[in-house]
């Protein structure tokens, strides 16, 4: 046989080999579909092996946006210290099983049981949104919540809006804002959040083009919003006039040689309370602490004049969850992001703390070999009243508690959503209210 006929038979016989696999892929999809249908409801034989199929076809092409990789492996509630668990019950911002992982919040007690949920579905609080837009900007999540004593949740719609719902999920108010990551209430009662608009040429916002030298179109520009318990809004600050009113606008280059688009990303605003007026010797009441992610800065605010009066931009990484901790320190999630899907070159995420007045730093955690914490994106913490530290682990898909110490005593981790994923944790929040508290709310 000559070469050129060889040739043309290796062509042939490849040919039939690629449409031989093409046939056989299309077949398995055609019967782990069909199959699906036929026993799925049932999970009899072959369910589990159709399942195992489904997965392999239809992943990664088709999974949701918040799947993460296993890390920790014992899904559910683990007491470890019992008595040095701070009391109260948790509120957990996931996606969920039992409502087809659609986004959601459950409240839960100390051993796990699910004393309350609200459902929270973006197409039904604004039916007027495309579906299709919505996901293709991973819209519609939960991200930042604060439940009130009645029941009800004043929470974002990610980037979409402010939303305050009653405990039987009955919408008391919508802001459509742009808000995400935060929601905080201060003492009057008023809620601080992150919102944010679209500069461009086509949008309501078009004046605003141009006014941010070096930053080009389209962009977002993020605000701290100040929101009454009705749903208005009372104040409105432009972080990008922040920046450039201080002088500030060198950090988009000195972070980026071309800034994006999300030229910020703010992810929490707080005011320091009166109530720690006098802990803090460069600050005064009112003051608003602001996170950056894009600039990794850290910066505080003056109340009126809307300036910065202090800013770090280290020892800390794409860093999430400012807080006034009392005392003169500030405490923040470093996520100490390091490109690694475990965090072993900067040696994972910590929640560490800084005094503005002498730039002093400490650790107030971090992960070890034997329990390693690490999230590259997203993550809450929270100072307990017995001094422990509440601390969501996003892309671990786990809440956790810890002493001053570093002694692991409680943790939640979330069901899997297959075998070798799970969904994304964007927060737990542990609130002082009772088992009996929570019953008397309608809905339960």
């Amino acid at each position: 046989m000559s070469d050129a006929s060889r040739s043309k038979r290796s062509r042939s016989s490849d040919k039939v080999a690629l449409i031989s696999l093409v046939a056989f892929i299309l077949s398995c999809c055609v019967f782990a579909f069909l199959g699906g249908v036929a026993v799925g409801h049932l999970r009899l034989f072959p369910y589990h092996h159709l399942e195992a199929v489904q997965e392999l076809l239809l992943s990664p092409v088709n999974s949701p946006h918040y799947l993460t990789p296993i890390r920790h492996e014992k899904p559910g509630v683990e007491v470890l210290l019992q008595e040095r668990v701070a009391p109260g019950v948790t509120l957990i911002s996931s996606y969920w099983n039992d409502s087809g992982w659609d986004a959601g919040l459950r409240l839960i007690d100390e051993a796990g049981n699910v004393l309350h949920t609200w459902q929270t579905n973006i197409g039904q609080v604004w039916p007027e949104l495309d579906r299709k837009w919505l996901k293709s900007q991973r819209m519609g999540y939960v991200h930042g919540t604060l439940l009130l004593e009645n029941g009800d949740i004043v929470f974002n719609f990610e980037y979409a809006g402010l939303v305050r719902i009653d405990a039987c999920g009955n919408v008391k108010w919508k802001l459509r804002r742009g808000n995400h990551h935060s929601v905080v209430r201060d003492e009057h009662g008023d809620f601080w959040v992150c919102g944010s608009r679209p500069v461009n040429r086509n949008s309501e916002w078009a004046d605003r083009v141009g006014k941010f030298p070096g930053l080009e179109a389209p962009l977002i520009e993020d605000l701290a919003m100040k929101v009454s318990p009705d749903g208005e809004v009372l104040e409105e600050i432009s972080v990008l006039e922040a920046l450039y009113g201080s002088g500030y606008q060198r950090l988009f280059w000195k972070n980026s040689w071309k800034p994006t688009d999300d030229v910020t990303h703010m992810n929490k605003v707080e005011p320091l309370p009166a109530a720690l007026d006098g802990q803090y010797p460069l600050f005064g009441p009112g003051d608003l602490l602001l996170s950056l992610r894009n600039l990794q800065a850290v910066l505080v605010l003056d109340a009126k004049s809307h300036l910065v009066k202090w800013m770090a931009t280290d020892p800390f990484v794409s860093q999430h969850d400012p807080q006034f901790i009392g005392d003169g320190w500030i405490g923040l999630f470093d996520n100490n992001r390091d490109g690694t899907d475990t965090g072993q070159v900067l040696g994972g995420s910590r929640i560490i703390a800084i005094r503005p007045d002498s730039n002093e730093v400490r650790v107030l955690y971090s992960g070890t070999p034997e329990q390693p914490f690490y999230t590259d994106v997203a993550g809450k913490f929270q100072i307990l009243p017995n001094e422990n530290l509440l601390i969501t682990e996003a892309l671990g898909g786990r809440v956790f508690e810890v002493t001053p110490d570093g002694k692991l005593v409680w943790q939640w981790v979330h069901e899997p959503y297959s075998k070798t994923h799970v969904a994304e944790v964007m927060e737990g929040k542990r609130y002082p209210f009772s088992k009996a508290q929570v019953a008397s709310w309608a809905c339960r």
